[in-house]
């Protein structure tokens, strides 16, 4: 899953070696820094995201779960101080109005 934090942006599966865990990655480090503090970081390998922490899917979901309780903006985007990660963002929506509003094949036409 994918999920879309105002500071960081990160990609949660299930483990492979441990259905108990999941592996969350990230392409920017300070984005697990900042959203999973103490988790020991795994740097580089051949995979699409260069940076991924190992976490027990109880502990995962009292993290984002908090993260959840303490949503205090109104609006998503103007939350991100981030301007890569706002535009990142702002690509996204983007494409998922398209999305809305358009059958597939014509996205990108």
């Amino acid at each position: 899953m994918w999920l879309c934090f105002n500071n960081g942006f990160v990609s949660a599966v299930q483990d492979r070696n441990n259905p108990d865990r999941f592996v969350v990655r990230a392409r920017r480090r300070e984005h697990l820094e900042d959203n999973f503090p103490g988790y020991e970081i795994v740097v580089g390998g051949s995979t699409d995201y260069y940076y991924r922490i190992f976490i027990n899917k109880k502990e995962f979901n009292e993290i984002v779960s908090k993260k959840i309780m303490d949503v205090d903006y109104d609006n998503f985007k103007n939350s991100v101080e981030d301007d890569d990660l706002h535009d990142l963002y702002a690509r996204f929506w983007t494409l998922h109005y398209k999305f809305q509003e358009y059958p597939l094949q014509k996205m990108y036409y």
